[in-house]
């Protein structure tokens, strides 16, 4: 497949018609051809070929052929010549998201912002658009997808199923029910590259990376809704525990548990956006106050190993690494959040009293002339793991946050994963560069899915 950029224009023939200026022509070896079928996303239709004399690679698209192709907007996208007389334009990339408040300027609710940065930035690459599950009309194998007009607002244009789809749905309820399930089978099934799947759970990824020697030296030990004698028996062994819901986001429900010989249990929590701390004379105490908040609830709970964290000023520091496939479907790390504890807190949440810091300004506060080194280790670590995730998951990946702890010997350990996640950190000011550099990597990776590559990339 030879593949190049090229100028997209419409013209108003009502014919099927294409033109390709001469140099375009040569390169995609279409002089002498009198036909041609031309694809976008899932749509063939047949057009007549004819060149135009013209510097360099421009492609005329006539209004009959436009309108039967269904290609929503002029401009730079890449043009690749199969050996089966056929020419593709595109790729066609879909960001499938929703919201449950919509309005005609912010037609993805607080999504939007995101959904349009990395529209804009991939205007000149692709075609990309945004669109729900109600967009998609699987009779007619279209979706009625929402595209930037020129002056920053939005139009919508009915385009064939996309050649690949990026998952932003925000809703964990919505992806386990029958509906979502059903809608990424289908693009399965049509063989349309689907990424991200779905959220994990905090017990799915342990179970995902049980038997990967690689993986689990880098993970805490947990249990999935442990007996109340395994809690009571890792307290004993670990001194503190995490203990935290399987489903859960953003710090909610989460306890940290802690067990001193001569002191007794306690517990410190988040209630009504304050921290509180609590101590049992025993243990049933400690578990009788967790059943009292959670009574069945708590059987879908995971509790796992206390790290000694690094800390400045008494308060722990973990860190965000926000992972991405590239181009090359390498993973590399995009950026890199430092979250400092609140005084008090359980996480380190920035909601919850948090704040947010370079890696280089932590570490440096911990590890003074080390802290280059340490986060070189923790950046190919990150990679291993991703990688371990990717290996033992039975679907598509392109996007992970981990989230990283580095205790007192450097030693790092991963806490969760995250399929789907947040971009809180790249609103502190130093790490903006590193929020373009990820939005790049999603093009990128799209680019890579779609199979729209050039030779030289595609080894």
């Amino acid at each position: 497949m030879s593949l190049t950029q090229c100028n997209v224009h419409f013209t108003q023939q009502p014919e099927r018609i294409v033109w390709f200026s001469s140099p375009l022509a040569k390169l995609l070896k279409l002089n002498g051809r009198k036909s041609v079928n031309v694809k976008l996303g899932r749509d063939t239709v047949p057009a007549t070929v004819r060149t135009i004399n013209r510097k360099g690679h421009h492609v005329f698209l006539s209004a009959g052929l436009r309108r039967s192709v269904r290609i929503p907007k002029t401009g730079n996208v890449f043009i690749a010549a199969a050996e089966n007389e056929e020419i593709q334009l595109g790729p066609l990339i879909g960001i499938l998201t929703d919201s449950g408040t919509r309005s005609s300027a912010a037609p993805f609710g607080v999504r939007t912002s995101f959904v349009k940065q990395l529209l804009q930035l991939g205007q000149k690459k692709a075609y990309f658009f945004a669109f729900t599950p109600r967009d998609i009309n699987w009779q007619q194998e279209t979706v009625h997808g929402w595209f930037l007009d020129g002056g920053g607002g939005w139009i919508r244009k009915v385009v064939p199923l996309p050649d690949v789809v990026y998952n932003r749905l925000s809703s964990r309820r919505a992806e386990t029910g029958a509906a979502i399930t059903a809608l990424r089978d289908r693009f399965v099934k049509k063989k349309i590259p689907f990424f991200n799947w779905s959220f994990f759970n905090k017990s799915d990824v342990y179970s995902l990376l049980d038997k990967d020697p690689e993986a689990l030296r880098h993970l805490p030990e947990s249990v999935n809704n442990p007996a109340p004698e395994k809690i009571r028996e890792l307290l004993e062994k670990h001194q503190f525990l995490y203990y935290k819901p399987t489903g859960g986001s953003l710090g909610n429900g989460i306890y940290r548990l802690t067990y001193h010989p001569r002191r007794g249990y306690f517990a410190r929590y988040r209630r009504n956006g304050a921290n509180v701390l609590l101590r049992f004379n025993n243990f049933s105490s400690l578990m009788k106050m967790l059943r009292t908040r959670h009574g069945s609830g708590l059987s879908s709970y995971v509790v796992q190993q206390g790290i000694r964290l690094i800390e400045i000023e008494n308060c722990p520091i973990d860190f965000r690494f926000h992972m991405h496939k590239d181009g090359n479907n390498n993973w590399v790390v995009a950026g890199i959040g430092a979250k400092k504890a609140g005084r008090g807190s359980v996480t380190t949440h920035i909601k919850n009293g948090g704040s947010l810091m370079t890696p280089e300004h932590a570490l440096g506060r911990t590890f003074g002339d080390r802290a280059q080194e340490v986060l070189a280790d923790a950046k190919q670590v990150a990679i291993r793991l991703s990688e371990a995730i990717e290996r033992n998951y039975a679907h598509t990946l392109g996007e992970l946050g981990l989230d990283i702890g580095i205790d007192r010997d450097a030693n790092v350990w991963m806490f969760e994963a995250n399929a789907k996640p947040g971009r809180s950190i790249f609103k502190h000011p130093a790490l903006k560069e590193q929020g373009r550099a990820s939005l790049e990597y999603i093009l990128d990776h799209c680019l890579y899915l779609s199979k729209f590559r050039r030779k030289e990339e595609s080894s």
